[in-house]
C-alpha cells in the first residue's frame, strides 16, 4: 500500500470528483482511477459509491477518510522527528525538481552556478509538479524549482515561502526535420489533422500547451496521437518522426543545431513563455534551514 493512495483517497473525499481530484493530484484520470481501485483492492472493500453524482463515499470510505487523515498526519510527524536527528548531509542541498525541469533546466543552470558560486552537493529529487510542491511543504527538501505562469500559479503562501526567479523558458512546436531542413509537420489549420504528441491530462506542460493554443488566431488543426507526462518522451517520438511536439526550447538545443528537429511553426506562433522560480520556506518559519541552502539563497538574492 502507497501512502500516495491515501493522499489521493482523500482528495477525492474533498472535492467528491475524480477529474477534479485527477486534476489537483496532476495525473490524469484514468491513473488517478487506478490508484483508488487500488486502495479498494488493498481494503477489500468498496470505498466510493460510484452510481452517485457527486461521487460519495460509502460507510467503509468514510471510516477510512478518518482512519486515513489520521495515518498521514503521524507518518509527517514521524518524518519530520527523522530528520531533525539527521546530523549528516548538512552540506548536501535537497532539490524537488518537476520532470521537464529536471532534464532541461536544471543541467545547465547548476553548472553555470557552480561557475559563479563554487562548489555545491546537490540531491535531485525528480517528480511530477504537485508532489514537487508537497515535497517543500512537507520539508522533506531545501528548495524548489519550477515553473511559473499567470495561468497555472503554484498555491504557495507568500506568508511562508518566499521566492526568486531564475530565469525563463519558452515552449514551442517542433518536428523532425526533412533533407531541406523543413519541418514533417507544421502548426496550423489544413483539412488534414497534424498528428500532435501531446502532455497527458493534468499534467502542467498539458495545461501551457492548451493555453498556447487558445491564443492561436486560428485555430490549429490537431489529432493527438500519442500522450505521457513528460517532454522527453515527446522529444524522443518527434525525433523518429512520428509527430509535432510542444517542448521546452532549452530540451531541444543540441537537436536544433544538428537540425534534427526544427522549428514547426513561424517564429512569435504558438510559443508561451514561462518564468523559472526558486522557493524556499521563510528563515522564521524554516523547520530545517541547512547553512548551505541559506548560503546559496543568500547568493542568488545578490543583484548581478
Amino acid at each position: 500500500m502507497e501512502t500516495k493512495w491515501l493522499e489521493d483517497f482523500i482528495s477525492l473525499a474533498e472535492t467528491r470528483s475524480f477529474s477534479r481530484s485527477a486534476q489537483l493530484r496532476h495525473v490524469t484520470q484514468p491513473a488517478f482511477s487506478r490508484r483508488i481501485q487500488a486502495l479498494e483492492a488493498w481494503a477489500g472493500i468498496d470505498l466510493v459509491d460510484r452510481s452517485s453524482y457527486p461521487t460519495r463515499l460509502t460507510s467503509a470510505g468514510e471510516t477510512l477518510h478518518a482512519q486515513a487523515l489520521e495515518v498521514l498526519v503521524a507518518l509527517q510527524s514521524a518524518r519530520n522527528l527523522m530528520r531533525s536527528h539527521r546530523a549528516s548531509g548538512q552540506d548536501v542541498i535537497e532539490f524537488a525538481i518537476p520532470h521537464t525541469l529536471a532534464f532541461t533546466f536544471f543541467p545547465h543552470w547548476l553548472m553555470a552556478l557552480r561557475g559563479r558560486f563554487g562548489s555545491v552537493k546537490t540531491r535531485l529529487i525528480a517528480l511530477n509538479v504537485h508532489d514537487a510542491v508537497l515535497r517543500l511543504t512537507e520539508s522533506g527538501c531545501d528548495l524548489l524549482i519550477a515553473y511559473h505562469h499567470a495561468s497555472q500559479p503554484l498555491q504557495l503562501s507568500p506568508d511562508r515561502y518566499e521566492m526568486l526567479s531564475l530565469g525563463h523558458e519558452t515552449v514551442a512546436a517542433f518536428a523532425k526535420g526533412d533533407a531541406e531542413g523543413q519541418p514533417l509537420f507544421r502548426l496550423g489549420p489544413g483539412s488534414v489533422p497534424t498528428p500532435l504528441l501531446g502532455y497527458a491530462a493534468g499534467a502542467y506542460m498539458g495545461h501551457m500547451v492548451e493555453q498556447i493554443i487558445r491564443q492561436l488566431p486560428v485555430a490549429p488543426s490537431l489529432e493527438t496521437i500519442y500522450e505521457t507526462d513528460m517532454s522527453e518522451g515527446l522529444k524522443a517520438m518527434a525525433l523518429e518522426g512520428h509527430g509535432l511536439a510542444f517542448l521546452p526550447a532549452s530540451s531541444v538545443r543540441q537537436e536544433l543545431r544538428s537540425r534534427r528537429l526544427v522549428p514547426a511553426a513561424p517564429p512569435g506562433v504558438g510559443e508561451l513563455t514561462m518564468e523559472v522560480r526558486i522557493y524556499r520556506e521563510r528563515t522564521e518559519v524554516a523547520r530545517h534551514a541547512k547553512p548551505a541552502a541559506q548560503a546559496l539563497w543568500d547568493f542568488l538574492k545578490r543583484p548581478d
